[in-house]
């Protein structure tokens, strides 16, 4: 049976999600699509989520914090972070459920284990830079992660507040005003603030002992942050590229009972990217 599937939010024209998901379609033989669907409003795009086609959907800022509305029900992840990324459809005997589902955090959580696995010690503390929707994942990833000592910073001290209040049932969250203040060297270090907000300098005395730096914003690739921790021997990085890819592996998952083929996967992004390149010359 054919199934359709959609990327909702708003100034997403450049969203690679499609290249990810119709190679991994292409590879089954799905007869499947992902397409972007773009709008101002998660109210724009309600016939998609109830046309009986949509297998499923990403969902992208600013409607993660809204989509929750169309949602039969949500996970206890989604409910928790207080965003939902992910659309899953189930028919059952009962009716079709819409399941809102957040996978950003399970991509960072399989990338800091995968990491934490390399290593004879596994990392213990861990700092989040900015305090917006994306730092929730990052935040529960980290506690999912085994990580005992949580730090976040982040310029408006009154939103920072609020994340910590929010997740106070389930862990501790150490509030910091700057990255001076840090009482101990970070082992994971995850940026989740525009690259265009930030600098190489404010970045200077972060890195110390060799960690892992996952960097969310993925436009441009190589940011600031991932500048400075390239410059430390033993760290190693993450774009927010790999982290797109990470959180849609689980999202092919999640849609199809399938495992993601990352390989092929990847490829046709890395594909995409040299023609959108070699268009630009």
């Amino acid at each position: 049976m054919s199934k359709c599937f959609h990327i909702f939010g708003s100034g997403i024209s450049f969203s690679i999600s499609p290249v990810i998901h119709n190679a991994g379609f292409r590879h089954y033989n799905l007869p499947y699509t992902y397409d972007i669907r773009e709008s101002e409003s998660i109210d724009d795009v309600v016939e998609l989520i109830h046309d009986k086609q949509l297998g499923g959907a990403s969902v992208t800022m600013p409607h993660k914090l809204h989509v929750h509305k169309f949602c039969t029900e949500q996970t206890e992840t989604a409910q928790l972070i207080g965003a939902i990324n992910t659309l899953v459809i189930k028919n059952t005997s009962e009716g079709r459920r819409v399941i809102g589902d957040n996978t950003d955090w399970s991509g960072l959580y399989s990338i800091i284990t995968d990491y934490s696995k390399t290593k004879a010690h596994p990392p213990t503390t861990g700092l989040v830079i900015g305090a917006g929707g994306a730092s929730r994942a990052a935040l529960y990833a980290m506690h999912k992660a085994g990580i005992q000592s949580i730090y976040l910073v982040n310029r408006t001290a009154s939103v920072a507040d609020k994340v910590k209040e929010d997740f106070k049932r389930t862990f501790d969250i150490t509030i910091l005003s700057s990255l001076r203040d840090l009482p101990q060297m970070p082992d994971v270090v995850i940026g989740t603030v525009p690259a265009t907000a930030t600098s190489e300098k404010q970045f200077e005395s972060l890195f110390g002992s060799p960690g892992l730096c996952i960097e969310m914003a993925y436009k441009p690739r190589q940011t600031p942050l991932l500048t400075v921790a390239q410059r430390h021997e033993g760290w190693k990085t993450v774009t927010g590229l790999e982290v797109l890819l990470a959180q849609g592996y689980d999202q092919f998952r999640l849609w199809t009972g399938l495992e993601p083929r990352k390989e092929e996967m990847a490829k046709a992004v890395a594909d995409h990217e040299r023609q959108q390149a070699k268009g630009m010359l």
